[in-house]
């Protein structure tokens, strides 16, 4: 069974930067869309950013201008640059790879802390 296995969270200042990585466990079939969820305590899941196969990317506003999601084609990797970081990003951040017929996977998540 194929995983996605993520990485490059912790804890960061406000105003800092961290870089989310995700790949699968094993070998899949190319991703349609590539997509990073976060949920903070208490409050429903959301889609971060997404990038699909052509380079089209999706972000929601309160990220717009210092999130940028990127997908490594080859790798089958996407990553998430998040900086200036703010506490209300913290939340527990889980990629998604999606083929429509294929797959629909999902991470176990990486829990990114924004505090002084």
């Amino acid at each position: 069974q194929v995983q996605l296995v993520e990485s490059g969270g912790g804890l960061v200042q406000p105003g800092g930067a961290l870089r989310l990585s995700c790949t699968p466990s094993g070998s899949i079939s190319s991703a349609y869309s590539m997509g990073w969820y976060r949920q903070a305590p208490g409050k429903q899941r959301e889609l971060v950013a997404q990038i699909t196969s052509g380079g089209t990317t999706n972000y929601v506003d309160s990220v717009k201008g210092r999130f940028t999601i990127s997908r490594d084609t080859a790798k089958n990797t996407v990553y998430l640059q998040m900086n200036s970081l703010k506490p209300e990003d913290t939340a527990l951040y889980t990629c998604n790879f999606w083929r429509a017929g294929f797959y629909n996977y999902w991470g176990q998540g990486t829990q990114v802390t924004v505090s002084s």
